[in-house]
């Protein structure tokens, strides 16, 4: 029987007879999303007193950290790990998104830390499981309801020193399911020497633990997003610096923190890597972490059940065969 290969060609701009629209799809595209909106969900992580509410509005200047939206909220250490999240619709030029801050009170705040991962790792396989249990329905809702985490950031305390055996355990563990980008936070408690120093050793720490951050050279899609996520690379974890307070620096308002020394401007990247930060999670790769978490955590997640759904089934399967 004779084989028909299919025959694959590419027709350029100057090459078609006249203009045919097919660029129109953009706006199309376009349109459908801001009638649609989307979802970021963003998981913070880190002990108390490391500023993760007050980064979190800085990032998305509002008040959307649930400490700053819950009235009678109480600062109180958590004797357990308890997850907790709050939504916000953020509208800006026509596109909404709808943005989940989950929080994780009690986190690495206890004597004994051992095992405090655990609810943090239950909560995001919790979350694939919903959407694939959604997937698998006969009749399934035009659009499934997206919970799963899309980025986890993980604040370290700026020790200047090496990452802390609950830093080393809490990234290789979540990092095989979620992505995870490493801040310091409050940088500026150290010298810029003192900074740097505390970078390169943490990134020496993640190489030599074998720990997966986003984002990783695999998924890298070309040679572009390999130039561009190397610059990226190269500077994590990011030292960053929040606050939803202005101040007048040089007659213009300013984000900042004021200290003996002068104000830290936030946004100025000599002060810190604040904007680094801000760009990669909502600039430049936002949808990208959306991709990374459906197509491979999520893929990854889903691949493992359903492989276990079918053992199970086969297993019930000779059992009833045994018997009758």
């Amino acid at each position: 029987m004779e084989e028909r290969g299919m025959e694959e060609g590419t027709i350029k701009g100057h090459d078609l007879f006249g203009y045919v629209g097919i660029e129109a799809v953009l706006d199309q595209m376009r349109r459908k999303t801001m009638k649609a909106g989307f979802e970021f969900n963003i998981m913070v992580v880190g002990q108390s007193g490391l500023g993760k509410s007050t980064l979190v509005n800085t990032l998305f200047k509002s008040k959307v950290s649930r400490k700053s939206c819950s009235p009678n909220y109480e600062e109180k250490i958590s004797k357990t790990v308890k997850l907790q999240s709050v939504s916000h619709v953020i509208e800006e030029k026509g596109v909404k998104m709808k943005l989940t801050v989950i929080d994780t009170p009690g986190f690495g705040d206890q004597i004994n830390n051992e095992n405090c991962w655990e609810p943090i790792v239950s909560y995001v396989n919790e979350q694939y499981e919903r959407y694939l249990k959604e997937e698998l329905y006969v009749n399934r809702k035009p659009r499934i309801p997206d919970t799963r985490v899309h980025c986890c950031v993980y604040f370290l305390p700026a020790t200047g020193h090496w990452l802390r055996p609950i830093d080393v355990e809490f990234m290789k563990r979540l990092g095989k399911i979620v992505s995870i980008v490493p801040i310091i936070a409050k940088a500026d408690t150290l010298t810029m020497e003192e900074r740097q120093e505390f970078k390169q050793r943490i990134r020496q720490d993640l190489k030599a633990n074998g720990i997966r951050v986003y984002p990783q050279t695999e998924y890298d899609e070309d040679p572009e997003d390999r130039i561009l996520n190397d610059k990226i690379r190269e500077n994590i974890p990011f030292a960053v610096v929040g606050t939803d307070k202005e101040h007048q620096v040089n007659g213009n308002k300013v984000l900042g923190r004021k200290t003996k020394w002068g104000i830290i401007e936030v946004e100025n990247v000599a002060h810190c890597e604040f904007t680094n930060l801000r760009d990669l999670l909502i600039r430049s790769h936002l949808q990208d972490l959306k991709d990374v978490t459906h197509n491979i955590h999520y893929e990854t997640f889903r691949v493992r059940r359903l492989n276990e759904s079918n053992l199970t089934k086969e297993s019930e399967r000779k059992k009833e065969e045994l018997f009758f």
